[in-house]
């Protein structure tokens, strides 16, 4: 079977790495916190010190890191995978990008002669848990191919969109939506319950109405109790807002919802909730609507 490398064992990318490992590849895992190594390690994962070294026994490397910086770092820097792995290798980086820093990206890489795809996931840590994942990929159709086996053990939904760049284009096109769904849940939340309707009444009888999202079904409780760990926070979420408002201009598309939605989670980082999950969009909302007590 093919050797695989994954890079980046965060919320999602622990449990990606450990489907891996269960489907029978044999794993090599990198992570800057070696901490976040340990369950994978006594599971039969092999750890590496840095992404370079654990590319260089692998065919395929997977990276799954936070922004643009962090994927140069880890795929270019001076430890990186492009010092390890062989020509021949597929990288398959997973990490929300740019359209454009994802090319340049499997520009650089194809110099050394190995492909990249780009392939981020829609979904979070319970759908992930649920087998129910989906991925996006772009990049050399053959490569693609290749590969297409291990992506189906990280999540059973996998689509090849285009050429490279297009699958990042599609996720930043997909998560600009999720923020504003929690934002317009929100609204009918508060109206709701600032109406005299009980917030846990309010709750249970929009997660069973016809606007009810699978995003919203799995997030909507959020409201009710915010999760110790975010499983996406406020500056993730907006640097994906971000991306989605350049493109924006950049294709000239209006997307005004992104915008304002944008403007509540600058509000949100400014309260002091840049680490916590969007969910609380909620919070910014309720306190704009001069309920101020703490959820």
């Amino acid at each position: 079977m093919k050797q695989v490398a994954f890079i980046g064992l965060g919320l999602m990318g622990k449990p990606m790495a450990r489907n891996i490992l269960k489907a029978g590849y044999p794993l090599t895992v990198q992570n800057r916190t070696r901490d976040k190594t340990r369950e994978l390690e006594k599971a039969g994962a092999q750890v590496a010190s840095t992404p370079g070294e654990a590319a260089r026994s692998a065919d395929v490397v997977i990276t799954m890191v936070s922004d643009p910086p962090a994927v140069r770092e880890v795929v270019l820097g001076p430890q990186g995978v492009v010092h390890g792995a062989r020509r021949g290798a597929v990288l398959i980086d997973m990490s929300t990008i740019s359209p454009a820093d994802s090319r340049s990206l499997a520009d650089e890489m194809g110099k050394f002669g190995i492909s990249l795809l780009d392939a981020p996931v829609s979904g979070s840590v319970s759908t992930l848990e649920e087998g129910k994942l989906s991925i996006m990929a772009a990049g050399d159709r053959d490569a693609f191919e290749r590969v297409r086996q291990i992506l189906e053990a990280i999540g059973p939904k996998v689509t090849y969109v285009g050429p490279n760049g297009q699958a990042v284009l599609m996720k930043i096109a997909t998560n600009l939506s999720l923020a504003v769904q929690m934002l317009a849940f929100s609204e009918g939340v508060l109206l709701a319950e600032k109406g005299g309707i009980p917030r846990p009444i309010a709750v249970d009888v929009l997660l069973n109405s016809v606007i009810a999202s699978p995003m919203i079904r799995y997030r909507g409780p959020f409201v009710l109790g915010r999760p110790e760990e975010a499983w996406f926070d406020v500056g993730m979420m907006q640097k994906d807002m971000t991306l989605a408002l350049d493109l924006g201009r950049e294709l000239s598309v209006p997307l005004p919802t992104t915008s304002v939605t944008d403007q509540l989670l600058t509000a949100a980082r400014a309260m002091g909730f840049g680490s916590e999950d969007f969910a609380v969009l909620f919070e910014v909302l309720r306190t704009v609507a001069g309920m101020r007590e703490a959820v």
